[in-house]
């Protein structure tokens, strides 16, 4: 399934990926349609395929429990407010007793009014990416220039696109040149993608297989060590909470974060501090990796490998695991090893090209939400509960690969919308509440959230423990 084999459908590409038995007619179905956002791209029917796909995905897990299967449905228009992250989908309980939405960090804000195409020199656009001081603090030295919009303005217009393209990628920053859709596909690297499926699970290593564990949920007693921050990986990690696994968030207490995009990527996770690059708790880490089935991380490319958390020596201390790579240029090509984040990937593939001409911004634009990095998150743990129901069938170790470039590329594979012009951007109350999920006495409060919006007849995925801080729990698993 790739972007040159013709046109399928999310779900039916998906299906591709997955393999196994047919579905029945009436297992999976669809209410509502896009659009929710100005946007001309599919982004509601884009997110329910890929979460239905999820559902499939614990499904056969279900059924390797049971012998049954459920009936699945999702709604686009819910699916898409999923992609709003910690805006108007995440209210707290003020003095009043009222539920108001979370308002948006200065951090955020920040990050938000810098990081948008800029006009270069030679009349191309180029987006730099300016989240997490140390990594805007390498832009701003590319750049010579201060953190203001006016100054990276002026900044970016020194540069040719392609040069500061690959002055960022030098430093170890972040930035995207704006590309067409044609230009990409063009390019050595989106050549490349364009020849990988959309998530790639490769088994590593054969082994015996490993029956699931007992559980009222399809992932109940699966143990998910989650290396990941600010939203694709996370969101992975939730996707398997949901279905009932018991993932243990890890990080460190010196490692920047995003709170409100903490927030609302713990629902039903524990969290403990490890530092890797401390002895001690390197050896705490590997003990926990090698009593877990999935291991999620979402670092730079090789990184891990340098501190002997790679895929290979994972493999060697925990036969049958489940290694999950989340990035953003991929499995391979010439920006393989470069980092990225959501806005960098709809810079290359096209998307903020598509957006800028069909929104006639008379420039490019990026999308109202961050949907590659939800989008990364639905497919990684789809990924995830299809390499688990193969463990559970024929054995093995397996690497699963998602990334945002690959997720932009899929979204654009789905067609564009005609109309979109009045779109709401948000669910009306009404609908907000047929999935709100209240959680009180968290360390951010009482909260209101939009909760899993997935049903399926038997077990919805559901959060089970409530949001956690940071480091709250102890680096061990529940008993099962």
């Amino acid at each position: 399934m790739s972007q040159k084999m013709g046109k399928l459908s999310a779900f039916d590409e998906l299906m591709g990926i997955r393999a196994g038995q047919q579905l029945a007619p009436n297992e999976v179905s669809f209410t509502g349609d896009d659009p929710l956002f100005i946007s001309p791209f599919r982004i509601g029917q884009t997110l329910a395929h890929a979460l239905a796909a999820r559902s499939v995905a614990a499904n056969d897990l279900w059924q390797l429990k049971t012998g049954r299967r459920q009936s699945i449905s999702i709604d686009v228009k819910a699916a898409a407010a999923t992609a709003l992250g910690g805006e108007d989908m995440t209210l707290v309980r003020d003095h009043s007793g009222h539920y108001r939405p979370a308002p948006i960090s200065e951090d955020v804000e920040h990050m938000m009014a810098l990081t948008q195409p800029w006009l270069t020199a030679d009349d191309r656009w180029f987006v730099p990416h300016f989240n997490l001081p140390h990594l805007e603090r390498r832009v701003l030295d590319v750049l010579q220039c201060k953190n203001t919009p006016d100054s990276v303005a002026e900044a970016v217009r020194r540069w040719k696109a392609d040069e500061l393209e690959e002055t960022i990628a030098a430093a170890g920053a972040c930035g995207g040149k704006v590309r067409t859709p044609k230009e990409w596909l063009a390019h050595p690297h989106g050549d490349y993608l364009a020849s990988r499926p959309v998530v790639e699970i490769t088994k590593v290593a054969d082994g015996a297989p490993q029956p699931l564990p007992e559980g009222s949920q399809p992932a109940s007693g699966i143990r998910v060590l989650d290396l990941t921050r600010i939203l694709a990986g996370p969101t992975a990690g939730i996707g398997m909470a949901e279905h009932g696994a018991d993932v243990l968030m890890v990080t460190a207490p010196h490692l920047p974060q995003v709170a409100p995009f903490v927030r609302d990527t713990s629902h039903g996770k524990r969290s403990c501090f490890l530092d890797y690059n401390d002895a001690s708790d390197a050896a705490r880490l590997r003990k926990l990796v090698s009593d877990s089935d999935v291991f999620i991380e979402g670092y730079r490319p090789h990184r891990l490998e340098a501190h002997g958390f790679g895929i290979e020596e994972l493999a060697k201390l925990r036969p049958g695991l489940v290694y999950v790579s989340v990035n953003c240029y991929g499995s391979g090509g010439p920006f393989a090893s470069r980092a990225g984040w959501d806005q960098v990937a709809q810079a290359v593939t096209g998307i903020c090209d598509l957006q800028g001409q069909a929104t006639k911004a008379g420039k490019p634009m990026l999308t109202p939400v961050y949907l590659c990095d939800f989008l990364t998150g639905y497919l990684a743990s789809f990924g995830a509960m299809v390499a688990l129901a193969r463990r559970a069938q024929e054995g093995g170790t397996y690497h699963v690969q998602v990334s945002l470039c690959q997720s932009a590329m899929f979204l654009q594979r789905q067609g564009l919308l005609e109309q979109f012009e009045n779109a709401p951007g948000r669910l009306s109350p009404e609908e907000f509440e047929a999935y709100a999920v209240h959680d009180d006495h968290t360390s951010y409060g009482d909260l209101k959230s939009l909760g899993p919006v997935i049903r399926m007849s038997e077990t919805s995925p559901r959060w089970e423990r409530t949001t956690p801080s940071l480091g709250s729990d102890t680096p061990e698993w529940l008993s099962r």
